[in-house]
């Protein structure tokens, strides 16, 4: 305990390495909680707010503890912000050796052979794929981790790397040529040499939903695991636990069957039917379900026979290509796992169109060309246990929202944990000072046809005051897109809309304007760090309830009226404090912010439950009067404004 507060006091290890650094209780008391935690074998929930610095905080007590530490952040972002920048900074203050490794989903590395096939095909390409290809080869022979995160002359996004990784049905493992020069391989086998391991979320789950031994295959044995961005785990966890089956999953077995056919069994022609035969009946059943994109209850599928006689068809068509594939499996190796992988989706198709248990959500979703098919577990709690019973390790969740008005029982609840202990820190922000909350009087209620153009008229004085500056989220893209049709003619800011370019094209160009009004939804609730003076405000429209309608919401609710809990204040209010904390939390990222909240629900005052949200947000002055918004903002040196 010592040696962690001599680490980040004023005159410490850390102080010296980082300008600025100026030490702070929740830190150190939080660093000195985690080392508790893991001496004592025991599971630990810590929230600590914003500006707490609680990456160095289980950073620090983890490596010195020497025991083997895997670190599993929300996104592969995040990952690569604590691998190449808070670890060699810690590394440099500690003085202490270990060794670190990244790893990713086998995705996010560029397969040699896969690549070079895709590369010999004889058709399937068009001009730019086949330019996008060339590029991804020369760089493949320059990179030394082979993540395609280093590659910027083709986007992540890009359709193309398909044909240039590999996933866990097509892979050849051992039997692939290049096996020895393989970056996923690489990669592993640095993570299991490693003292510190840096995964994802969707890493960690999709391990553990493939293998029985969880992280035995894949990870190393892991003695600590620490889970930052720890609310988004249980979403994650939900997700993979389940089966899906996607159109696009479906072609694109079809189009690496087709790749295989001409390469090696063009003697086969029933092959290139069945393939063909596969590919179109996927298409002609996503138009079966409609030109709307949504996220659907299952008992839709039920009730239309024109989508049950596309499922039927389909399945008849898989089983044809599955039958056909067999036969050519004797071939090659790469035939074989297409066969395989047509066996795995075949009954992975049977058990989500058959299920029955009741111990499973079924739904659908539609995409611009495909559609996905799938069954989501209906208690994530049981199955999150059992995973943990089987790595005994010390657990560390953390983030800065866990908890709902200063209790845990949600998050707690929502994994399974008891026998956890929970701390709390405050951001060591001064909210009061640096922070004006704003719930305008007279406002709409949420359910008014003229809501958003309502709330528009509330929004454009503050917008003024704060001369552009301003995030405006949203709880629908309906929503964003209402209010970006009026927006565009009531400001004269530039006008930043979710959709109209890649996240982080548009953050780039909300930094550098510096007096831009971005309109966000959900991606932009979270996991966006605006420093300084370019975000001075954020409104946002209603309180994040999830929509009801949801399929799997739905489903949970129902499952917590039927064991006698009430599901609006045993979840979904939880849910959409827990929402609401993070769209605020973009506000003040550091102790030179300053800025004005602005919330535009009316609930937060005129339902009995609106205290609950008010209890769970910072210690920020409040007022319903725009004049203080005013105020507020003419408190600073003048900003010189720029329109454009």
């Amino acid at each position: 305990m010592t040696d962690l507060s001599s680490f980040f006091s004023n005159n410490g290890a850390l102080a010296a390495i980082l300008d600025g650094y100026t030490p702070r209780e929740g830190q150190i008391e939080m660093a000195e909680a985690v080392a508790s935690a893991i001496a004592e074998n025991r599971n630990l929930i810590a929230e600590a707010g914003t500006g707490t610095g609680k990456t160095f905080a289980y950073l620090a007590p983890a490596i010195l503890s020497g025991k083997k530490t895997v670190v599993s952040t929300g996104t592969k972002n995040l990952q690569d912000q604590l691998y190449n920048k808070d670890l060699p900074a810690i590394r440099k203050a500690l003085k202490t050796p270990f060794i670190a490794a990244l790893l990713k989903g086998r995705s996010n590395y560029v397969c040699r052979h896969r690549l070079q096939n895709a590369l010999d095909a004889t058709f399937g390409f068009n001009k730019e794929e086949a330019l996008a290809l060339s590029k991804i080869k020369s760089w493949s022979e320059r990179t030394k981790s082979g993540d395609i995160a280093e590659m910027s002359g083709v986007g992540e996004s890009d359709p193309v790397w398909y044909t240039a990784t590999s996933t866990v049905e097509n892979c050849l493992g051992q039997d692939c040529p290049v096996y020895s020069d393989c970056f996923l391989v690489k990669a592993r086998k640095k993570a299991q040499e490693a003292d510190l391991l840096v995964v994802n979320h969707h890493l960690l789950c999709a391990d553990w939903s493939l293998r029985e031994t969880g992280f035995g295959e894949l990870l190393p044995d892991a003695e600590v695991v620490i889970v930052d961005e720890a609310h988004q785990l249980a979403e994650t966890a939900s997700n993979f636990l389940g089966d899906h089956v996607g159109g696009k999953q479906l072609i694109d077995l079809a189009n690496d069957t087709l790749i295989e056919y001409f390469k090696d069994a063009a003697d086969l022609p029933e092959l290139r039917t069945a393939s063909e035969n596969l590919d179109q009946y996927v298409k002609e059943l996503r138009l079966a379900f409609g030109i709307e994109l949504k996220r659907g209850d299952w008992q839709d599928i039920k009730n239309d026979p024109k989508i049950q006689s596309g499922l039927n068809a389909l399945q008849d068509r898989l089983q044809r290509l599955c039958q056909q594939l067999k036969l050519a499996s004797v071939k090659t190796k790469e035939l074989d796992l297409c066969s395989q992988r047509a066996e795995a989706i075949s009954l992975q198709l049977q058990d989500i169109l058959n299920e029955t248990s009741g111990r499973w959500i079924r739904w659908y979703e539609t995409h611009r060309k495909t559609f996905t098919l799938s069954r989501t577990p209906l208690d994530v709690a049981s199955e999150f246990k059992s995973f943990m019973q089987q790595h005994q390790a010390t657990w560390i969740f953390t983030s800065a929202t866990l908890s709902v008005a200063g209790k845990f029982d949600h998050f707690a609840n929502h994994l399974g944990l008891d026998n956890v202990t929970s701390k709390q820190w405050e951001s060591p922000f001064d909210y009061c000072n640096q922070s004006l909350f704003y719930h305008p009087r007279g406002l709409p209620k949420p359910e008014d046809a003229n809501f958003i153009p309502a709330i528009i008229e509330f929004a454009v004085p503050v917008l003024k005051a704060s001369k552009g500056r301003a995030f405006f989220l949203f709880t629908s893209h309906r929503a964003l897109k209402q209010a970006a049709g009026i927006l565009k003619y009531r400001t004269p800011y530039p006008l930043l809309i979710q959709g109209d370019k890649p996240k982080t094209k548009l953050l780039e160009e909300f930094k550098h304007k510096g007096n831009a009004v971005l309109l966000g939804t959900a991606s932009f609730w979270e996991g966006v760090d605006v420093r300084g003076e370019a975000l001075s405000c954020v409104i946002i429209d209603k309180l994040p309830f999830a929509s009801p309608g949801d399929p799997v919401l739905k489903a949970r609710l129902d499952a917590i009226t039927r064991y006698g809990g009430n599901p609006f204040f045993d979840y979904q209010i939880p849910a959409a404090v827990i929402a609401l904390r993070q769209g605020i939390g973009r506000l003040i990222r550091d102790e030179c912010d300053r800025g004005v909240l602005m919330v535009c629900d009316p609930r937060l005052l005129k339902r009995s439950y609106g205290q609950i949200f008010l209890d769970s947000v910072p210690a920020m002055k409040r007022t319903r009067d725009i004049a203080d918004v005013l105020t507020f903002f003419q408190s600073k040196p003048v900003i010189q404004e720029q329109v454009s």
